[in-house]
Formats: C-alpha cells, sequence, structure tokens
C-alpha cells in the first residue's frame, strides 16, 4: 500500500472549494480523526478515488437512507450528514479494485447533490465545527474522565490494548476526539452511529455515548465482536 507523508495528512480549509465526491454506503459511518479502510471495486468509485488521487485526495463518506436497496445502482437518497475523508494510503489491485486508507478530517452538511456530469456521485457541503458548550473546565473533565472509563471497559482485553490504540487513550484526548473515536470503535447500531455524526455538540455527543454504553453492559456477547482496527469495508 502506498504510504504517506504526515505533512499530506493536513486538510486546509482556506483551499476547500465546498464541492465534494461522495461515497455512500448503507453501512459505514465515518468520524473525524479515525482511519477507515475500504476496499473499492465499483467502476463509478474506482473513477471516483483516481480522480481524488489527481487532486486534492478528499471524499466524502455519505449513508444511504434505509430502502437504498431497489435504487442502489441509481442516486438512493442519502442522509445529510457525513464525514470529509482524505485519502492518506492507497493500492491498485491487479483486477483494478483498491484498497485505501480514509482519514476523517471533518464533518459536514449536505447542502446540495449536483448534477450527475461524473459516474460518481457529488455535493455541494458545508463544514461542521465542533461545539463544547460545557459550563466549566471541571464538568467537562468530568465527563472526559467517565467517557474514558466506560470506553476503556467496554473495549475487548482492555489489560492488553492494541499498541496504536492504547497511545491515543494513554494521551491528553480532546473531549471531541474521544467521542468520535469511541462512536466509531464501539458496536452501536447504526443509526446511533449517524446520530452521533450528526451531533456536533461535544457534550450531547458524550451524553448519547454514555447512555447507549450502560446499554452495552447488558449485552456482554457484543464486547467480543469488537476489532480495533476494524478490517476493510466493501463499497
Amino acid at each position: 500500500m502506498k504510504p504517506w507523508d504526515a505533512a499530506e495528512l493536513n486538510f486546509d480549509v482556506s483551499t476547500f472549494s465546498g464541492t465534494v465526491r461522495l461515497f455512500p454506503l448503507p453501512n459505514v459511518v465515518l468520524y473525524p480523526h479515525v482511519m477507515q479502510p475500504l476496499h473499492i471495486f465499483e467502476g463509478r468509485y474506482q473513477e471516483m478515488l483516481e480522480d481524488a488521487l489527481a487532486s486534492d485526495q478528499l471524499i466524502t463518506m455519505a449513508v444511504l437512507e434505509p430502502g437504498w436497496e431497489t435504487d442502489y445502482e441509481s442516486r438512493p437518497p442519502i442522509s445529510p450528514h457525513g464525514c470529509l475523508g482524505k485519502v492518506v494510503a492507497h493500492h491498485r489491485l491487479d483486477d483494478g479494485h483498491y484498497n485505501l486508507l480514509l482519514l476523517g478530517v471533518q464533518r459536514v452538511r449536505i447542502v446540495k447533490e449536483l448534477d450527475p456530469l461524473r459516474s460518481f456521485r457529488q455535493a455541494r457541503v458545508e463544514l461542521v465545527e465542533d461545539s463544547y458548550d460545557f459550563e466549566s473546565t471541571c464538568e467537562r473533565r468530568r465527563v472526559q474522565e467517565e467517557l474514558m472509563t466506560v470506553f476503556r471497559s467496554h473495549l475487548p482485553c482492555a489489560c492488553e490494548l492494541p499498541e496504536q490504540l492504547e497511545n491515543m487513550l494513554s494521551s491528553q484526548l480532546p473531549l471531541g476526539l474521544l467521542t468520535d473515536l469511541a462512536a466509531y470503535a464501539l458496536p452501536l447500531a447504526a443509526e446511533v452511529k449517524l446520530q452521533l455524526l450528526a451531533e456536533c455538540r461535544v457534550r450531547r455527543r458524550a451524553e448519547i455515548l454514555l447512555g447507549e454504553v450502560k446499554s452495552l453492559a447488558v449485552e456482554p456477547t457484543k464486547k467480543s465482536s469488537l476489532v480495533f482496527p476494524p478490517s476493510f469495508s466493501d463499497n
């Protein structure tokens, strides 16, 4: 897989045009700060990736609305909430398919889908910033510590975490990043994951996660199903 230069991971808001390539899938929710492996085999998405690689390396992950199965080959409805991602590594296989790693860089709201000028879908989007609405630093720290504790307790083999994840959790993560990492890694329902992507208020995201993690406590079988990092997702 083609490696990346750390300097290339930066997302320059000042050069962002607001027009994005859409990669809609039914069950993959990307968040800022996390890495999503993807396997691309459809011709329209091969073209999408090649177009991205030739310019800004940006692709926006979108989520197909329920009922997409009847119109998948066309342009079925998508959620208005997505995540802008940057291709940080890719490998072209002998059959023309691709494996790639997409790093989430920022939440977006899809304003308008554009007319189909290419085989893949495109849209105009607005960047969505995190909002920190805590009453005090003390409250923010308390919520962060509580979320960190429950997140760790619901990871498999918490005493032997993968080095990548252990390094992240051992550092002083911003709460927004922690909520996104937890939302991505925990075995939550797809509709909850999308709700967390749509929520730009960090305090509210943490509250939703804490409530959902409590429900996981009564379903211990889910705990062993978590794999970090996740395997490649097909388009």
